[in-house]
């Protein structure tokens, strides 16, 4: 695929600041992919074996922390095809095809949900989930990346009528702002949850389904309603003063913005510059971040600064790195946290296999 300036030639959106033109970050001479060294392989290898042996046999996986199966399996298909494994292709082919198949048979025919009652449902069947909306983005963001890539065309087909109609209800489901958060059109929006599904948008987009740019405009005036004056950003929109910027939570936005074709700007220039100091510097060193937003953290850090590209992702890349290679070894050659072995793998697979280039939303 065609490079624009960092990610921006996946995208089909037109930057809301730069009157038809779609500028990128200063592209580095690389992607640096001489950074994978032999450990670093070693450690993606026993990962992707890892997800591929601990699958079950409808295509999830045992970790599912309160309706959260449709986001691990799709992140750990997201994992192998950071590694060139498609359906019909590659030594987890056939596990992708899987985690396709599971997806496509929870997704609701009457709402286009992704996840079923499940997704939605409270702890022991009660209450709202909050994993629910988050599952559903990052399981539309998988079927958009994985879509055009299918073998049949029966099953490219129903991939993406399944996509068209998730990413209906993903518009459906949004707030008066103009953000999402755990249900279907909620009182109040926050960041985490706009950003998962400006990602899907996206990515749907680029997979060819029609997606309204008001929807995004809207989505991105959220998002910039989050940024406090010390560059980062907070869980809610006019948060500041009363809230806090944090660190997951501002890699995400950027992300997010990124995700809309803003590439450039002063709420670029400063939320990256918020997040500089989180780089790591040792093992663990990131010790601001709660523990269980550490790979969720760290999957959306490492994402920006891929997209803001040259010294940016040539700095971070390498730390990041031998931090989560340094995770590994202490857990028997597989990341775990909380959440669980394959959404924490997961995270860490995509993380370490970004420079080669494979997934088509971040494509340069």
């Amino acid at each position: 695929m065609a490079s624009v300036g960092g990610a921006a030639g996946a995208l089909g959106w037109v930057s809301h600041q730069t009157n038809g033109q779609v500028p990128g970050p200063q592209a580095g001479a690389d992607t640096g992919a001489e950074f994978i060294t032999p450990e670093t392989q070693a450690a993606i290898d026993r990962g992707q074996a890892f997800l591929a042996r601990t699958q079950l046999d409808d295509g999830s996986y045992s970790d599912r922390f309160n309706g959260a199966a449709v986001a691990i399996a799709s992140l750990a298909g997201l994992a192998l095809m950071a590694g060139g494994h498609q359906p019909g292709r590659g030594r987890y082919g056939r596990t992708v095809s899987r985690i396709v198949d599971y997806l496509i048979g929870v997704a609701s025919p009457q709402t286009g949900f992704l996840g079923g009652a499940e997704g939605l449902a409270g702890p022991r069947g009660g209450g709202l989930n909050q994993h629910g909306m988050y599952s559903h983005g990052f399981g539309c963001l998988f079927l958009a990346e994985v879509c055009g890539m299918m073998p049949e065309v029966t099953r490219q087909r129903k991939v993406k009528g399944v996509l068209e109609q998730a990413i209906a209800y993903t518009v459906e489901s949004r707030n008066k702002d103009g953000g999402w958060r755990y249900e279907k059109a909620p009182p109040i929006a926050d960041v985490s949850v706009t950003v998962a599904q400006m990602m899907a948008l996206r990515a749907a987009k680029n997979a060819g389904v029609f997606v309204r740019k008001n929807v995004v405009d809207a989505g991105v005036d959220f998002i910039r309603g989050c940024q406090a004056p010390d560059g980062g950003f907070t869980y809610f929109k006019g948060q500041w003063p009363g809230g806090g910027s944090a660190f997951a939570r501002s890699a995400a936005a950027i992300v997010g913005l990124y995700s809309a074709g803003i590439y450039s700007g002063r709420e670029i220039d400063k939320g990256l510059a918020y997040l500089l100091p989180f780089i790591p510097r040792q093992q663990f060193a990131a010790a601001a971040i709660p523990a269980q937003n550490y790979f969720y953290a760290q999957y959306y850090a490492a994402l920006a600064m891929w997209t803001a590209g040259g010294d940016y992702w040539a700095q971070w890349f390498p730390a990041i790195r031998d931090e989560l290679l340094s995770r590994a070894r202490g857990a028997g050659g597989v990341w775990t946290d909380t959440h669980g072995s394959a959404y924490a793998t997961a995270m860490s697979l995509i993380i370490l296999q970004l420079p080669n280039n494979y997934l088509p939303i971040l494509q340069k």
